[in-house]
């Protein structure tokens, strides 16, 4: 599907609007100035596969102007690449927002307010500053797509365990030492990316991630895989690449649908370079897949 075109906004159309942004009073006189530049910003919106879009990306903004906030039809904002630090609360006012893409910022946290976006299916954060995530964003409960990745966090608060419509979720790059709790409520996952965290361990109730297709959990320092994650029979693409593992559970050759040993980061299959195998699993890794399950599989 198409949309009309529209060019975007120049920086120096931008810097306008913020330096009135800053420079504004609060009297009357002022507010038909205000409404104008709301509709500057309606007049650079697009229809794109059927969302209305607004895309403010690479524009070197420090703050959101205010104005930006009256465009409660927008269903897709697109924030990346500049320099924001904070987002404020207003942000809730934009409650048909679908698509929010806040990459590459320098957001050091989320407005609470987040949580009145009641539409939202998709949230882009990452590489940002993120220490955490505020419990309200558990409210979204329309989410199928969140990625957190490069920040640093450290958890993720129970509340998120409520969004069942969630489907991919990317936790990479941050500062993760325990699987988060809420992450093993999320039974609608199917893709989980945990790469590159101080993980050691995957808990027991793993398994009761059913649709998982994808689990990527390279780049950490796992010691030992649970025996119940090898009950995830939906399992295509398991990464264990640069962990610290010794050993394999014996249950593993029930994840038939892996199929071979995977090289390539994309590929399907199973990722497990650059551990610390103890013989015979090391050797026996060396006829594929088929041979280690072979040797795993009872007489």
């Amino acid at each position: 599907m198409g949309g009309k075109q529209s060019r975007g906004f120049s920086s120096k159309e931008l810097n306008e609007v913020s330096d009135r942004q800053r420079s504004k009073s609060t009297s009357r006189d002022d507010q038909p100035s205000l409404s104008s530049a709301a509709e500057r910003f309606r007049r650079h919106t697009t229809v794109h596969f059927g969302y209305n879009t607004l895309s403010l990306a690479m524009r070197a903004l420090v703050e959101t102007p205010s104005e930006l906030w009256e465009l409660r039809e927008l269903q897709k904002l697109n924030l990346s690449m500049n320099c924001l630090s904070s987002l404020p609360p207003a942000l809730g006012a934009l409650d048909n927002l679908v698509i929010l893409n806040l990459w590459g910022n320098n957001l050091s946290s989320l407005p609470v307010e987040i949580s009145l976006l009641k539409k939202l299916r998709v949230l882009f954060a990452c590489r940002n500053c993120l220490t955490e995530v505020p419990e309200e964003l558990g409210r979204c409960t329309r989410l199928e797509v969140l990625s957190l990745a490069n920040n640093q966090i450290t958890t993720l608060p129970n509340s998120l365990g409520a969004m069942h419509n969630l489907t991919k979720l990317n936790l990479s790059h941050n500062r993760i030492a325990h699987i988060p709790t809420c992450v093993y409520s999320l039974k609608g996952l199917v893709f989980l990316h945990l790469a590159c965290n101080r993980l050691e361990t995957i808990a027991d109730q793993v398994q009761d991630l059913v649709n998982l297709k994808i689990l990527i959990v390279e780049g950490n320092s796992i010691h030992t895989l649970p025996k119940t994650l090898c009950f995830l029979e939906s399992l295509e693409l398991l990464n264990v690449d640069f962990n610290d593992l010794q050993n394999v559970p014996m249950e593993l050759y029930l994840l038939s649908r892996l199929g071979r040993l995977a090289c390539h980061p994309l590929d399907k299959g199973l990722h497990i370079i650059h551990n610390p195998l103890l013989k015979p699993i090391k050797e026996v890794l060396q006829g594929g897949l088929s041979a280690l399950y072979n040797y795993l599989k009872p007489t």
